[in-house]
C-alpha cells in the first residue's frame, strides 16, 4: 500500500549521483528480530554492490543476543568454517532515513551462493508462508500494535546503572492522557515524521499504562510489508531515543508494571483484493476456520510469539495480557479477539509482546490461520466475561514449555520444514542454558545474607 512513498533504483542511482545520498546500509533481520548488516559508502554501491549484491558471516543466523558463536547450527559452525551468505537486496524496500542526512536503507533477503533462500532466515519463513496463501487463493494483511517504555535515562547510563533505577518518562499511568502524551511528544513526533519519510503510515500515539509506557500505531499493509516496517520502525525509535539522550525499551516485561504487548491484527483478501471473511452480515465458515486454526496451533507456535525467557513474565491474570487460549468479540481478556466487521473485520491475536520478531509471529499465526482452512476446521464456543477464569486451556508458561511444543508439533513441520524447526529449537536451548547458567538479582537478594 506503501510502495509509491519509497524510492526507486533509478531515483536511488540519481540521488548518489547528484551527490545528495552519501550511504546506502544493507540491512536484513536476524533471528532476534534486530536489524543486521553493512553500511557502504554510496559510490562504491553504486559501482561494485548494486549488480551483484554483498555479504556476510552466516554466524548472523547462528548467534545468541550477545552475538556469542553458540553450539547447535547445523548451518553455521566451527566445523563448517563459518561461511558467508549473500545479502540480495529487495529494491522494493529502499527507504530514505531523513534523521541520518544522506542515507538510504535497503533490506535484504538472504541467500546461499547459488542463490537459494536460506530457510531459517525470518524473511524467508515469512515468505514462504504468504506463498502458501497465494496458492491457495488469498493475500495476508496485517498490523503490530507495538508498545514501548520510555525512560529519560540514556541507553549508556542505563547499561552503567545495571538497568535500575531508570528514570522513566512519565510519573504515573498515561493510558490515553494527552497530557501524558505531551510530555514526550518532541520524541514520539519526530519518531512519526522520520517513519513517515521512510516510507511507513503512520497513525497515531497514545500514552499505555506503564510509567512511560506509549505505543504508536501504523497502518496495515501486505504481511511482509508490515514485518518489513515493523523492524525499520524499531530501529528508528531506538536510534532516534538515543540522540534525545532517552531510551526505549520494548522488552516484553521490563519492571513488574504492565508489560509491553504486540498485538497483531490479520485478515486474508482474495488475490482480487474481495473480502473473504465477511458476507451476508456475519462472519464467513472460511474466516471461522481460519480463527481456529490459529488458536488450534497456539500452543505449538507459541516460542515465535514469545520467544524468550523474559516473554513469559508478561502473562498474569489480570494485566491485559492473555493466558487463556479463547477467542471473544471484542474481549481483551481472550488471546483472540475479533473485532469489526465488512472489511474491517479482522482477528487481533493479543499473546505476543514488544520482544516478538515479527517475521517469525506473523508467519506463525499465518501458517495456523492456513491450516485451519485447509483442514475446514470448526471453530469453538465464544468465551464470553472473563477468559482468565474460563476454565480454557492456558499458553506454555514458560520457554521450556513452548519450546517443547514446537518439538512435537507435527503441524510446525509440515507448515516451516524440519530445518526451520530445528533451528529454533536450538534457539530456545541456547537462551535455556544460559538463564540456568545465571545469577540473578532476585537470588542475590534473597540469599546473599539470609542464607
Amino acid at each position: 500500500m506503501a510502495k509509491d512513498r519509497l524510492l526507486t533504483v533509478e531515483q536511488l542511482k540519481q540521488l548518489i549521483t547528484e551527490g545528495v545520498v552519501d550511504t546506502v546500509i544493507a540491512g536484513f533481520t536476524d533471528m532476534q528480530g534486530r536489524l543486521q548488516g553493512k553500511v557502504l559508502h554510496a559510490s562504491y554501491f553504486l559501482s561494485d554492490v548494486l549488480a551483484h549484491g554483498t555479504e556476510g558471516c552466516n554466524y548472523l543466523l547462528a548467534v545468541d543476543v550477545d552475538m556469542n558463536t553458540v553450539a547447535g547450527y547445523k548451518m553455521s559452525s566451527w566445523e563448517t568454517g563459518y561461511g558467508d551468505m549473500r545479502f540480495e537486496f529487495d529494491f522494493g524496500t529502499i527507504r530514505e532515513l531523513v534523521h541520518r542526512p544522506g542515507t538510504v536503507m535497503i533490506q535484504c533477503d538472504l541467500t546461499d551462493h547459488h542463490g537459494g533462500p536460506i530457510a531459517p532466515s525470518p524473511r524467508a519463513i515469512l515468505a514462504k508462508q504468504v506463498q502458501r496463501a497465494k496458492d491457495l487463493g488469498f493475500v495476508a494483511l496485517a498490523g503490530t500494535e507495538l508498545e514501548f517504555v520510555l525512560y529519560d535515562t540514556t541507553y549508556r547510563d542505563a547499561w552503567k546503572q545495571g538497568y535500575r533505577d531508570l528514570e522513566p518518562a512519565n510519573y504515573y499511568n498515561v493510558d490515553y492522557s494527552l497530557l501524558g502524551s505531551d510530555r514526550v511528544e518532541p520524541l514520539l513526533r519526530e519518531i512519526r515524521a522520520v517513519c513517515d519519510a521512510a516510507g511507513l503510515l503512520p497513525e497515531s500515539a497514545k500514552g499505555e499504562c506503564n510509567f512511560g509506557q506509549h505505543e504508536i500505531a501504523f497502518k496495515y499493509d501486505d504481511v511482509l510489508t508490515t514485518a518489513d516496517n515493523h523492524v525499520i520502525y524499531k530501529h528508528i525509535a531506538k536510534t532516534l531515543a538515543n540522540d534525545y539522550e532517552q531510551a526505549i525499551t520494548f522488552m516484553a516485561k521490563p519492571n513488574q508494571r504492565e508489560g509491553n504487548s504486540c498485538h497483531i491484527h490479520m485478515s486474508l483478501r482474495s488475490l482480487d483484493g474481495d473480502i473473504v471473511f465477511w458476507k451476508d452480515g456475519q462472519r464467513t465458515p472460511l474466516y471461522e476456520s481460519f480463527i481456529a486454526g490459529v488458536l488450534a496451533t497456539m500452543n505449538d507456535f507459541t516460542l515465535f510469539y514469545a520467544p524468550n525467557i523474559n516473554s513469559y513474565k508478561r502473562f498474569a491474570k489480570g494485566s491485559f495480557a492473555p493466558t487463556a487460549i479463547a477467542w471473544g468479540l471484542d474481549n481483551r481478556t481472550c488471546s483472540v479477539r475479533l473485532v469489526g466487521e465488512g472489511p474491517a473485520a479482522r482477528m487481533e491475536n493479543r499473546l505476543p509482546g514488544g520482544d516478538v520478531n515479527p517475521y517469525l509471529a506473523v508467519a506463525a499465526m499465518l501458517a495456523g490461520g492456513l491450516h485451519g482452512i485447509e483442514n475446514q476446521l470448526t471453530l469453538e464456543p465464544e468465551t464470553r466475561g472473563n477468559a482468565y477464569e474460563s476454565g480454557a486451556p492456558s499458553v506454555p508458561t514458560n520457554l521450556y514449555a513452548a519450546r517443547d511444543a514446537l518439538a512435537n508439533s507435527a503441524v510446525a513441520r509440515a507448515a516451516l520444514g524440519d530445518e526451520v524447526v530445528e533451528h529454533y529449537l536450538n534457539y530456545a536451548d541456547v537462551e535455556l542454558s544460559a538463564f540456568e547458567a545465571s545469577v540473578t538479582d532476585w537470588e542475590l537478594v534473597r540469599g546473599f545474607e539470609r542464607l
